[in-house]
């Protein structure tokens, strides 16, 4: 017998900034009275039979060294302590290990390393879970040696520990959890309304039926509210930090945890009572353009009421962080990219167009095939909905062609938002909102640009619905009368895009379909599984974002409902795009770009398609980057699948596809575009669709909104008023000052500054940022070919980096910077932390 050593590095519990002192106090008297921290290895070679079946022979346990002396940081910090284990000639090569925690407090377990193990070198054992207390479990927790193995390959004496591992993890399917289980279940969207408080406040139940179909979320357990057996019940704002998700999905570390949670609470405590106490009752209004740059330049006042219950409700370092109040009540943010160089430029036509190439919402624009468009909407719900948009209107602004030749030619797209919105506008013009759904068509031009052709604004009819649409076309003006109304022309439409961006690419395209994907993995796919440790770095906060989002932004008189259409109807809306418009494979770039007309099959082409506008920007990076995560998640794929076969035969990975598709996507589970996930190809394919969503979509969508949104009159949420009509005091206004119709049109000053506030803590990057073709840990593997396949992947990301700085300094792409001289790097794989700066592709869904 002979002892092998080894280090263990964890972190204790901490709250906030500050140490726990209690719990410190109380583990420390735990190891005096003999209630230690045990470690007991299992061995992957030799087995022992018991009741259950073959199983590792267990070591005899150890304990970490020096707990009382070890000194922790006041702030989250590593704390490293040694360990010995007992160590015999048959136990051969450690594969496992459990852990019984006897004290009174949890701690985050990062890494076991066993140094020097005869025949086997140092053994590593990545755990980065936390582990509670003994008593929290029904059984010892159980860690893997950093190894994958197929289902199949699995030794024999770890199949057992492999398999309960994951039963624990997909509980039982009932009760109210608690911060310590670690059970991955799921639950509908019941969660958003409160009807117990006021039947105004109820909302749909979104997910398990055909009118309202939704992915699935991560099951609380919590009670059904009072009035409504089907609708989960609410947290209060002062407990939100603690809704329920796996510990290890949560923020990390703690500290990131209650600062962010508590900066939207305290934003949505003086949301509640001023908004509708001040700001509803004597609106505050942008005057004019410089009114608005104050904000950036000298600040805001906000009324002394405003003031003051921020100040009472939010902690001071809070304060100065997520809601820049100075002294003398003024609010004041950083100015964005949009104005940086030129505070007007985004009112050029050429800008307006560019951002749909190139902006925070480039996802949305479509080749336009037909003349005039047309709408799927069904004619006996909503009657004519055809577009009012005519030849007329456009075929002298298309540098000689005809429309027919301009369609055959590829040179007409259009943004459209008429189908997904004309459903909801007249229940959205009965709150405080005023708006319209849009059509905007698009000229390409010779230098690669595009061109602003027509404008179509539409209503339903005042009659009812059955009628059909009320339209009115605008087109392109740049002075009197005309330009004005051509320019709120533009802002209806920023309307639409902005709330969509928000509400369906971001929300619903990028954390809602990823969500249910997540739980599938961790209730499927154990931890030793290769497609688990592939994807899990792409998971990481997602859940908890998620839950906190659900529970403050999105649900009922939540901060988006207040601020996006002012509308209780945008969740709903989100749904009926979910049913209408989302589909698996449609989410990987080269199949979207060729569903929206943008692109064609191309075999000659490096990434199988041609783009139809060679200055695309957000398109030609999203390819590339596409490119390289395919390439990385092939060679990885490789290593483990050498047949379809092996694909056939993985039992968990087969259970883990038919879960996404008949539980955490059920509601879509008959489509038949569903890959089948019978071969390598298919399931490369999905991987890759998986962390393009997790990881560059969202930072697509997201870390541009500040740069292009922060400035409101560029990107509005609101619309509060509709086009003045000839002959009315508003339309005597707009030939008089323009600015302020403009202004007044769009969201007044507190909503501005809370979306401001909002789109600015969503586009910063976290300071502990992990980006793409990156690890939080250098010994996430020790295999040497996936090593080498992911040095790979960090080289075709780094030369992507290169390319974009190139295209960037293109004078001939006029689409990389625009009007507005805003290089697009939102695709650019890596960032500086913990600032916003409108580039890097973070690994998950982290804001």
């Amino acid at each position: 017998m002979k002892n092998i050593k080894g280090k263990v590095v964890l972190m204790k519990k901490n709250v906030l900034e500050f140490t726990d002192i209690a719990a410190s106090v109380l583990d420390r008297f735990s190891e005096l009275v003999g209630n230690k921290v045990s470690f007991q290895l299992i061995s992957a070679d030799n087995g022992e039979v018991s009741e259950k079946g073959l199983r590792g022979k267990v070591g005899s346990p150890a304990y970490l060294q020096n707990w009382i002396t070890t000194i922790t940081p006041l702030t989250a910090g590593e704390a490293t302590f040694d360990i010995t284990f007992a160590w015999e000639e048959d136990f051969g090569l450690p594969g496992a290990f459990t852990i019984r925690n006897l004290h009174r407090s949890e701690f985050y377990l990062k890494t076991l390393i066993l140094h020097d193990v005869p025949g086997h070198g140092d053994i590593y054992f990545i755990c980065n879970s936390w582990v509670y207390p003994a008593k929290r479990y029904s059984s010892d927790r159980v860690f893997f040696a950093n190894k994958a193995y197929l289902p199949s390959e699995t030794p024999a004496t770890l199949v057992q520990y492999r398999e309960e591992e994951l039963v624990i993890l997909r509980g039982t399917g009932s009760g109210m959890l608690e911060e310590w289980d670690r059970v991955y279940d799921y639950a509908f969207y019941n969660d958003l309304g409160d009807p117990d408080n006021d039947p105004k406040d109820a909302r749909p139940v979104l997910g398990g039926s055909s009118k309202y179909p939704y992915p699935r979320r991560g099951r609380t357990g919590r009670p059904p509210t009072r009035t409504d057996p089907n609708s989960e019940s609410k947290l209060s704002l002062l407990n939100t930090v603690s809704i329920y998700v796996p510990r290890d999905e949560r923020l990390s570390p703690i500290k990131l945890t209650d600062f962010l949670a508590y900066g939207l609470k305290a934003v949505i405590q003086f949301l509640d009572a001023e908004f509708k106490a001040v700001w509803d009752t004597t609106p505050t209004e942008f005057d004019s353009f410089e009114d608005v740059h104050r904000i950036y330049e000298g600040g805001v006042k906000l009324p002394a009421g405003i003031v003051e219950r921020i100040r009472q409700n939010t902690p001071l370092e809070i304060l100065r962080e997520l809601f820049p109040v100075d002294g003398e009540g003024l609010a004041k943010f950083p100015t964005p990219q949009v104005i940086k160089e030129d505070k007007y430029a985004w009112r050029t036509d050429e800008e307006f167009a560019r951002e749909m190439l190139a902006g925070s919402s480039p996802f949305i624009i479509t080749r336009l095939q037909e003349f005039p468009p047309s709408s799927k909407l069904d004619p006996e719900v909503y009657g004519s909905q055809g577009s009012s948009i005519s030849i007329n209107h456009i075929e002298g602004s298309l540098d000689g062609l005809t429309v027919d030749e301009a369609l055959s030619s590829n040179r007409l797209y259009i943004l459209d938002f008429h189908d997904m919105l004309m459903p909801f506008i007249k229940r959205i013009n009965e709150t405080s909102t005023k708006m319209y759904a849009t059509r905007t068509v698009v000229f390409l031009q010779n230098d690669g640009t595009l061109k602003p052709l027509a404008i179509e604004l539409s209503l339903p009819h005042p009659s009812g619905e059955k009628y059909g649409a009320v339209s009115k076309v605008y087109t392109p003006a740049e002075e009197g009368i005309e330009g004005s109304l051509w320019q709120l022309a533009k802002a209806y439409v920023k309307n639409n895009d902005t709330g969509v961006q928000q509400l369906v690419i971001h929300w619903m395209k990028a954390h809602a379909v990823i969500e249910p994907i997540i739980i599938a993995t961790n209730r499927q796919l154990s931890v030793v599984h290769p497609i688990n440790k592939l994807l899990q770095p792409h998971y990481t906060d997602t859940m908890h974002i998620n839950a906190i989002t659900r529970a403050i932004l999105i649900s009922n008189d939540g901060a988006l409902e207040r601020t996006i259409f002012t509308s209780p109807y945008i969740m709903e809306l989100n749904s009926v795009a979910y049913k209408n418009s989302w589909t698996f494979p449609g989410e990987a770039v080269p199949a979207d770009l060729i569903q929206r007309g943008m692109a064609v099959e191309d075999s000659e082409s490096p990434e199988g398609v041609r783009l139809l506008i060679d200055d695309y920007p957000y398109a030609v990076d999203a390819l590339k980057v596409w490119s390289a995560i395919k390439s990385w998640v092939t060679d990885y794929c490789s290593l483990y699948y050498k047949t379809d076969e092996v694909v056939q035969n993985d039992t968990e990975l087969q259970s883990w596809w038919k879960e996404i598709r008949e539980v955490g996507h059920g509601d879509k589970k008959d489509e038949p575009w569903w890959p089948n996930m019978k071969t390598i190809t298919e399931l490369i394919e999905s991987c890759t669709t998986i962390i393009w969503i997790a990881s560059a979509l969202h930072a697509a969508v997201n870390f541009g909104q500040y740069g292009y949104g922060g400035y409101h009159p560029n990107r509005p949420t609101q619309t509060r008023r509709l086009m003045p009509e000839e002959g009315t005091p508003e339309y005597e206004e707009l030939k008089s000052n323009p600015d302020k119709v403009y202004l007044q049109t769009i969201s007044s000053q507190l909503p501005t500054l809370v979306v401001t506030f909002l789109i600015e803590a969503l586009s910063r990057h976290s300071s502990e940022e992990v980006y793409l073709g990156q690890r939080d840990s250098d010994d996430w593997t020790q295999d040497a070919n996936e090593l080498e396949a992911f040095e790979r992947f960090g080289k075709k990301l780094r030369e992507i980096e290169e390319q974009i700085n190139e295209l960037n300094s293109d004078e001939k792409k006029k689409n990389r910077h625009g009007p507005v001289k805003v290089p697009y790097t939102l695709l650019y794989p890596t960032s500086e932390n913990g600032k916003i700066t409108g580039m890097g592709i973070p690994n998950s869904t982290t804001t």
